[in-house]
């Protein structure tokens, strides 16, 4: 069982960050200046005019691609460390990580004949 007195740090840490979050938000309010007009009050987007509304909708397309993104990016993450172990893992990494590859490429190839990664439609 942990003694109580293990955990002061911790609250005492987090009351200064929480104070000083309020400190800094609140000279902020008070010493920024405020001046705001049409022009300032608008979107800005790389230095180009608004088009249109900002609250128009998406395809579903666009979130399809978004989350396949994901789902491919995330090999990145599973290559790094099979790559850090590489010689510890011997043969049989070698084998599962061509495995875990080849199965991504179906499922690229399937997105793909679906249609999923085509923008013009």
């Amino acid at each position: 069982m942990q003694n109580p007195s293990d955990y002061v740090s911790i609250g005492i840490f987090a009351l200064i960050v929480g104070g000083l979050g309020i400190v800094i938000v609140t000279l902020g309010a008070l010493f920024r200046p405020k001046n705001p007009y049409a022009e300032k009050l608008t979107p800005y987007e790389s230095g180009m005019p608004q088009i249109g509304s900002a609250q128009q909708r998406y395809t579903v397309r666009y979130y399809l691609v978004a989350m396949l993104f994901v789902v491919f990016d995330i090999e990145a993450v599973f290559l790094y460390p099979w790559a850090v172990a590489f010689n510890a893992l011997g043969w049989f990494g070698l084998v599962e990580m061509f495995l875990f590859i080849a199965l991504l490429l179906v499922g690229y190839a399937y997105a793909w004949r679906k249609g999923a990664l085509d923008w013009i439609s």
